[in-house]
């Protein structure tokens, strides 16, 4: 598995349009909810007509403006790849591949023949295990073809060294999203442990074993994840890169995990000439050795084989899918309905070919002004950025220099990657079933993960995520800010819009993802993507005090009843969230310095501003997700994305006459003040 500090959020852009139409204000007053007031509840203010508009379908857990446009980009790709599927097409060529992955994925009827078969042989081959000393060889195959292990392995950037690839071991071994979900007492995380061994025995039954040894297997599961639980990082320890990196020679890690035979290990993940190895995370990995020496055969063998049928749920058939969207989609996330089978195949598609329809996509979708403006409009918010370092008087000359070379050499990625990715290698078989070509495709992924990244330098070229994406990203190692061709539409960018709105919006979203490279992670990361201290000690430590003003503010906002946010979890989001703001206002006012916008249906361009921003985390979701979300997303909750993060922000309060008798306004002393 391939990990890499990546930190998404949304994203689109274009600059000021210099054509001679006119430009339009793009905010949609049947968006807003008028009845609510801007200082007691501005995101319903701001949100509350879409909302109300859009409520939620039986297959969302969580539906907003990023699911809108999601779903509009899924239309324009279903018909690209049924143009594929309707053809007879030469074998081996990209459009054979996707035509017939797209009609294995919709073919219900041979999936529920063939029920579980496809992964019987596995199964049989764990149960043959006679040693211990097989299992994670065994473990390791698998990890090859797909299925989940006692822990990940990947190559990634060397983080103390960012030119260069570096093989890496990360905890893993966990069905449920997390660490917490094993421990927590609440009543709500209580009854999804119940279910979820509830869920296991069933899975179990589904695929050939007797009630009795379900019910044995799954007290072997809860045994095995548990323990490994204990000792894994939480989600916050997990954003700490330095807590994060153990990095020693192939030798050293033999001997710290002797009882681990890793020479056979790696053997079977086709990896060799290994020389030096991160291990993210000591103890789960010291743990899993333990686990393996102390535990029955049998129960290694059951979990190994919980692994193959859980990784394998989807790809098999209707009545083990739909028991794995139960437990998986009800349960955890409050869906009431799974996605239409259409979706699903497509979705399987584009996971194994994202960048095969990624340039039908931008031949077909993505107009190359857009491009052209985003750079302009990331070039202007570099230069707001630039401002902003320097009106900061808590920080000294020196970070400020360096600051600025940083920001003078970010990568910049719009819209698509120069070069597409080759997937000559990858066979499609329509004589074989749908799960074996799933194994097909994890192999070839896998491999190319390790054949073009192990003991090479890093490609910085590469992108992380495909053309199509409705999001964006900053890569600290690469000191890069992506943003893929499907956010670059409204509600984020609109070439009519005027510039309150494309600022507002898609300007906020550049600004965020160059603040990830000053928040409290980034800031790690000099300008060569290298973790290494480029701040004076005073200015770290101002740096660190200041933030703690916005985790304890998010802390303290209760999104449940009995469920506060995770303020430091969340912090590096909504530092982000704040620079944005601050930064894509600073280039909004340089940009219309000389021709100031005029008031649109009664809002000001600084009012449209920030309605175009909040706009864009409109959005409707359950409880459950709500509680999923708060315990494992470092993204704060599109409500509290608004509500919580304007109040920082002292332009706001000017914008729309917030005062002190308004519930949401902060003193000045308690708002964040960093960039």
């Amino acid at each position: 598995m391939k990990r890499i500090f990546i930190y998404a959020a949304l994203s689109l852009s274009i600059a000021a349009c210099t054509t001679e139409k006119p430009m339009e204000s793009k905010i949609d007053l049947a968006n807003l909810d008028m009845n609510a007031k801007p200082g007691t509840d501005f995101y319903r203010f701001a949100t509350g007509g879409w909302n109300d508009q859009h409520p939620l379908t039986d297959e969302y857990a969580r539906y907003g403006q990023f699911d809108a446009l999601a779903e509009k980009n899924r239309v324009q790709l279903q018909e690209l790849v049924l143009e594929q599927a309707a053809k007879q097409n030469e074998p081996g060529s990209n459009a054979q591949k996707i035509g017939d992955l797209y009609n294995l994925a919709m073919d219900s009827t041979r999936r529920n023949s063939l029920g579980y078969s496809p992964i019987k042989p596995t199964l049989e081959q764990i149960a043959a295990i006679q040693d211990k000393k097989e299992i994670l060889p065994l473990s390791a195959t698998l990890v090859r073809d797909g299925v989940s292990g006692f822990f990940y392995t990947g190559v990634g950037a060397d983080i103390m060294d960012s030119n260069n690839n570096l093989l890496m071991l990360y905890q893993g071994g966990l069905s449920l999203p997390g660490k917490e979900y094993y421990f927590d007492t609440d009543e709500a995380t209580k009854d999804i442990r119940k279910k979820f061994k509830e869920h296991v025995a069933k899975m179990f039954m589904l695929c050939g074993f007797t009630a009795q040894e379900a019910a044995k297997n799954t007290e072997a599961v809860m045994t095995i994840e548990t323990r490994i639980a204990e000792k894994s990082f939480n989600n916050v320890e997990q954003r700490d890169p330095a807590k994060n990196y153990h990095k020693m020679s192939y030798d050293e890690l033999k001997k710290e995990f002797a009882d681990i035979d890793w020479d056979t290990y790696f053997a079977n993940l086709k990896i060799s000439g290994v020389k030096e190895i991160n291990v993210s995370q000591l103890e789960p990995i010291a743990e899993v050795s333990k686990i393996i020496n102390d535990l029955p055969l049998s129960e290694l063998k059951a979990y190994m084989q919980w692994n193959v049928i859980n990784s394998s749920s989807n790809v098999l058939s209707d009545e083990i899918e739909a028991q794995n969207f139960d437990f998986y989609g009800r349960t955890l996330s409050g869906k009431q309905a799974q996605q239409p089978r259409w979706k699903r195949a497509l979705g399987t598609v584009n996971g194994a070919l994202g960048e095969v329809i990624g340039e039908l996509y931008v031949a077909k979708y993505f107009p190359p002004a857009a491009k052209e403006r985003m750079v302009q409009l990331v070039r202007n918010l570099q230069t707001a950025l630039g401002e902003r370092i320097d009106a900061q008087d808590w920080m000294s000359d020196s970070t400020k220099l360096a600051a600025h070379e940083k920001l003078n050499t970010f990568a910049v990625k719009i819209g698509y990657p120069d070069k597409w990715k080759d997937y000559s290698k990858l066979t499609i078989d329509p004589t074989l079933s749908y799960a074996e070509n799933s194994r097909n495709i994890a192999r070839f992924g896998w491999d190319d993960h390790i054949e073009s990244k192990l003991n090479k330098p890093v490609d910085k070229e590469e992108w992380h995520m495909t053309p199509q994406t409705v999001n964006a990203y900053y890569n600290p190692t690469t000191n890069e800010i992506c943003f893929p061709a499907g956010i670059l539409q409204y509600p984020f960018f609109d070439m009519n819009a005027d510039d309150a709105f494309n600022y507002g919006a898609i300007g906020v979203v550049i600004g965020h993802e160059m603040t990830h490279g000053f928040d409290d992670k980034g800031r790690l990361f000099d300008k060569d993507g290298n973790f290494k201290e480029w701040w004076t000690a005073q200015d770290a430590e101002s740096f660190t005090e200041r933030t703690k003003i916005i985790i304890e503010h998010f802390n303290n906002i209760e999104v449940l009843p009995g469920l506060k946010g995770n303020g430091e979890l969340t912090v590096g989001e909504n530092i982000a969230d704040h620079g944005g703001l601050t930064i894509s206002m600073q280039a909004f006012r340089n940009a219309t310095k000389d021709k100031q916008l005029p008031t649109i249906d009664g809002f000001t361009p600084e009012q449209r501003f920030y309605l175009a921003y909040s706009n864009v985390w409109a959005g409707n979701i359950r409880d459950e997700e709500i509680r999923n979300r708060t315990k494992n997303d470092p993204h704060s909750l599109g409500r509290w994305r608004v509500n919580g993060t304007l109040p920082h922000i002292d332009d706001w309060y000017t914008a729309f006459g917030i005062t002190e008798n308004d519930p949401l306004y902060l003193p000045k002393e308690k708002r964040l003040n960093i960039w």
